[in-house]
């Protein structure tokens, strides 16, 4: 029986680079999803982004910032759930973008710029991830 050995291994070590990057990335998720989750009324005004949709953004990223937090305490990881992360985030980044084209909602001045610091801080984060499990292989 043949192995293709060219084919990256489905675990990797945790480097320090991608580990801090996923870090980062929980951190950043979690205050942003408490953030919108429990002060959804006070930024309603200011942003004029509806609470509603507010609260529930935030409460989805909650449990994904512990996800990644955990897959970032992790010894060895799985290259997918590092792929899955990555997908995530690109999703966000261009679902923020997106909403800002819909006219779904109707944001104020902040209420973009909140939206686009989003759109870019994920985008970073991918972008970050991917460069750590390049550096893996």
């Amino acid at each position: 029986m043949m192995t293709n050995t060219s084919t990256l291994p489905s675990l990797a070590p945790t480097s320090a680079f991608l580990r801090n990057v996923l870090l980062a990335d929980a951190l950043v998720s979690g205050a942003t999803g408490a953030l919108m989750a429990l002060a959804a009324g006070v930024l309603e005004p200011i942003l004029q982004v509806p609470a509603p949709l507010l609260r529930i953004a935030g409460l989805v990223l909650l449990p994904y910032a512990a996800l990644v937090a955990m897959l970032a305490r992790r010894d060895t990881l799985s290259r997918g759930a590092v792929w899955a992360v990555v997908g995530c985030n690109a999703l966000w980044a261009v679902d923020c973008v997106a909403l800002l084209f819909t006219g779904w909602i109707d944001p104020g001045v902040l209420g973009v710029a909140f939206i686009l610091v989003q759109a870019v801080v994920v985008a970073a984060f991918a972008e970050l991830q991917v460069l750590g499990l390049r550096r893996l292989a």
